[in-house]
């Protein structure tokens, strides 16, 4: 009774039943009233009757089985027969289901929406769609997806028997993309491979500028392109792999302006491989690149700033290792800044000032300074040392917290040697007043000393005594040129140009500077050419640039032995004339050879030169219109060639006798060369 009640369907034959005979009606002279016939025929009977019941007990599990409601119901709405699933749902027994009318059950649809519905179906006698259910016992909305034929009898429609799957999964997880489709703020479209646009949701709309959905979905894909290779190329790479995510694409909106995208899509593909369909996301990257853009001008504008300062900018961190180097490193110590950074603050800093730098730096992490400057001495590339001076400042985060120092460096070795040769120059200023108040008064016993020497020659009586006194007048003539050129030296007059016979200037200048050649051991070598032209000048300035040649050579030659010689050439070559000074010292290095002649370069060691002598001889020698220039000489020491344009074509300014040269020879006092 059980399985009755479940399905509704029908009541199972009795399975004991036996037909009896009826006494009023039965011929028991006929074959049907034979008693074995009758006993057969019930046997017969009843086992059609199991067979039957098997088979119905057997479709009935069947329908049990299926994951689909099955049901059938009046045209009264009363529930004939249910399956298993529909009880499921209704979280009832089948007991409270069949015979109970539809509505005990069902809350939506209600009765008056199926009876404005049920003419329609009693025409079709079908109907097939999506139909919304709420079970009045959990109150939950499902949908099914419903299949209804009408139960026909005698012609008339005397029921409805239907078939439901429940979708209702499915259409959540519709409506939840639906939703997710219309608030995406990422554009999202399907699109054919032809390039006709299938659907886009409100954001594509929006991000291309167009009133509506519809609208955009006349155009073409290809239309939308602003460069038209980059649709191909999408569809070939699509080709050669699913998907192609986050290409950077450029796009074309209504009204004409670009916007930048980047895409991902995927190719939809049949069982066969043939494209279906094309779907993807755009996002609106144009803001951003706009601000990398902005961003990307900002940081170039503040590196080319920091590149145009004079000073060197550099930030460490809290340990002290360079973190940031502008170029100007390569300036002014030779590095590039890629060769410092990571390395420790003071590696390269003199000893004696490498405290004083990192005491700087760690008050600073600590916050016990905001503000510092401090000088000291640093390792240039070419082994030398340049005083810079550091100003700093903590550099602190978002949060105001300490993460570094940030500095300023700037290069003042040349600064420092312009303050001592204006230093030295006021030195020599006062020097020179002084030699010019000695020089003076050296005058007026040198003038008594040459009168009264020439009083006694008049008087001397023997040759011996002559002789004695001309070698004193010799000698008091030589101190009175001395002081004449210090006088000159010390007290140079305005510049004044005429022509100069420059075989007499280094003459009088080598004299000038005997003393000391003679001291140092220094012997000089002067030879100068016959019928030399003169040269257009100022005796006081070239004077100076023979007089700091000759200073270095003999500095030059007493930084490796204690003699040497000097070696002074004056002659003509064409329509110039060629000083030349040639020393057997230590020659120049060829690694400073084309530094030599830069102002404040020098190789002397501190306190004996500034580096400016040579760069004033250069600058002194082409204001005159001619040159100097300098080499090494393979068998050791310098050769300094000076080249003056002729004052007159080459025309020797004597008029007169040919002169055979001027040759001389200062020799040191004593000969410190070994005799063979």
């Amino acid at each position: 009774m059980r399985e009755t009640t479940r399905t509704g369907a029908a009541a199972e034959p009795p399975k004991t039943a036996k037909a009896q005979p009826n006494p009023g009606t039965s011929n028991p002279g006929t074959p049907e009233s034979d008693p074995s016939k009758i006993q057969d025929r019930l046997v017969r009977l009843e086992e059609l009757f199991h067979v039957v019941a098997r088979s119905q007990q057997g479709y009935r599990e069947l329908i049990d089985s299926m994951d689909d409601v099955m049901f059938s119901i009046s045209l009264e709405g009363e529930i004939r027969a249910v399956n298993r699933r529909f009880a499921e749902l209704a979280e009832l027994p089948f007991s409270d289901i069949v015979g109970h009318n539809l509505e005990s059950i069902i809350e939506e649809p209600t009765r008056e929406t199926a009876e404005r519905s049920l003419p329609r179906f009693l025409e079709r006698r079908f109907w097939q769609g999506i139909l919304r259910v709420r079970l009045r016992k959990t109150g939950g909305m499902r949908y099914f997806d419903c299949t209804l034929r009408g139960v026909v009898k005698d012609g008339e429609v005397v029921g409805v028997s239907g078939l439901a799957r429940d979708v209702t999964y499915e259409r959540e997880s519709e409506a939840r993309f639906t939703q997710l489709f219309e608030t995406l703020h990422e554009g999202v479209y399907f699109s054919t491979p032809e390039g006709r646009l299938l659907d886009a949701n409100p954001a594509l709309v929006t991000m291309l500028g167009y009133e509506n959905k519809d609208e955009l979905l006349q155009v073409n894909v290809t239309e939308l392109y602003t460069n038209a290779e980059d649709r191909p190329n999408l569809l070939q790479e699509l080709e050669e792999q699913r998907t192609v995510r986050e290409r950077e694409i450029v796009l074309r909106r209504k009204d004409g302006r670009p916007v930048i995208c980047l895409d991902t899509s995927t190719a939809i593909r049949d069982t066969a491989g043939r494209v279906l369909r094309y779907q993807g996301t755009l996002v609106d990257i144009t803001q951003r690149r706009e601000m990398e853009e902005r961003l990307h001008q900002e940081q170039e504008f503040a590196r080319r700033l920091v590149e145009s300062f004079p000073d060197m900018i550099v930030v460490l961190d809290r340990e002290g290792r360079y973190t940031y180097i502008s170029a100007r490193m390569k300036d002014q110590l030779g590095y590039e800044p890629e060769e410092i950074l990571g390395r420790s603050l003071g590696e390269r800093t003199h000893a004696d000032d490498q405290s004083a730098l990192l005491e700087m730096h760690r008050e600073m992490i600590q916050g016990k300074r905001t503000y510092g400057t401090v000088e000291y001495r640093t390792l240039h590339m070419d082994g030398s040392w340049r005083t810079v001076r550091a100003t700093a400042r903590p550099l602190c985060d978002a949060c105001g917290n300490i993460v570094g120092v940030i500095a300023s460096a700037r290069d003042m070795t040349e600064l420092k040697r312009l303050e001592q040769q204006v230093s030295q120059s006021e030195r020599l200023a006062a020097m020179g007043q002084m030699i010019a108040g000695v020089a003076h008064e050296l005058n007026n016993p040198l003038t008594a000393i040459l009168g009264i020497n020439d009083l006694l020659r008049e008087k001397a009586a023997d040759d011996a005594t002559r002789r004695q006194l001309d070698l004193t007048q010799k000698q008091a003539r030589r101190a009175a040129e001395i002081v004449q050129n210090l006088l000159t030296f010390s007290r140079p007059r305005a510049p004044r140009r005429g022509q100069i016979r420059l075989d007499d200037l280094v003459l009088h200048t080598i004299q000038l500077h005997e003393y000391s050649l003679h001291v140092n051991n220094v012997h000089v070598d002067y030879h100068a050419g016959p019928e030399l032209p003169p040269v257009f000048g100022d005796s006081n300035q070239l004077m100076q640039v023979f007089l700091n040649l000759i200073v270095n050579a003999e500095q030059a030659i007493r930084e490796v032995r204690s003699y040497g010689k000097l070696s002074v050439r004056v002659a003509q070559e064409g329509d110039k004339v060629q000083v030349a000074f040639q020393d057997d010292g230590p020659g120049i290095p060829p690694l400073i050879l084309s530094r030599i002649f830069d102002p404040f370069f020098t190789t002397k060691r501190p306190g004996r030169g500034t580096g400016l002598g040579l760069s004033i001889c250069m600058a002194i020698m082409r204001e005159h219109g001619g040159n100097i220039e300098a080499r090494t000489l393979a068998e050791g020491g310098a050769l300094f060639t000076l080249t003056f344009p002729a004052a007159n074509g080459g025309v020797n300014g004597n008029s007169g006798e040919q002169s055979p040269g001027n040759v001389a020879s200062i020799a040191p006092k004593s000969d410190p060369s070994p005799q063979g």
